[in-house]
């Protein structure tokens, strides 16, 4: 099953785990599970990314729509789908416009048409307050994981040269 990340798996590995300058495996490593077929995220995320002024955004300005889908045909009745749920999940009704208008939205709808497994950092959460993408997942039977979860699955290995 292929995978589409959520714009927190980038900025997160950029700030933290997988910085570009200690770690360009991650990188190289998400570069050829795209060419595999495997990997991808959607082109909201990537406009999230760009709007930065740094080397993620640059690392985002550098890949197209093979890596970073465009909204298609076929994600149209998934986004009634998410919209729907998130309508009638029991969420204040500033939250669910707030979530229609964000990435999250059409990261869910189209791994929904698609049969994308999510991967995010996000975790569900019993709350109101926000819609968390774990939660939308398992309300519409995605399966969704965290980066770590993904890479172990993918044996993706960042061993150090001689």
């Amino acid at each position: 099953m292929p995978y589409l990340l959520d714009a927190n798996i980038f900025i997160q590995a950029k700030n933290l785990h997988y910085r570009f300058d200690f770690c360009p495996a991650f990188w190289e490593w998400l570069d050829v599970a795209n060419e595999k077929g495997k990997v991808f995220s959607i082109e909201k995320v990537r406009d999230e990314l760009i709007g930065g002024d740094d080397e993620l955004a640059e690392w985002a300005k550098a890949r197209g729509s093979e890596f970073f889908l465009p909204p298609d045909n076929e994600i149209v009745p998934s986004l009634a789908d998410v919209s729907v749920w998130a309508g009638n999940g029991g969420y204040e009704p500033g939250v669910v416009s707030q979530f229609l208008q964000v990435a999250d939205y059409y990261l869910v709808a189209h791994a929904l048409a698609h049969g994308f497994d999510v991967v995010t950092h996000e975790v569900a959460a019993n709350s109101v307050k926000k819609i968390k993408i774990p939660n939308a997942c398992i309300a519409l039977q995605l399966k969704s994981m965290s980066p770590y979860e993904m890479l172990r699955t993918e044996k993706a290995r960042f061993v150090l040269g001689a």
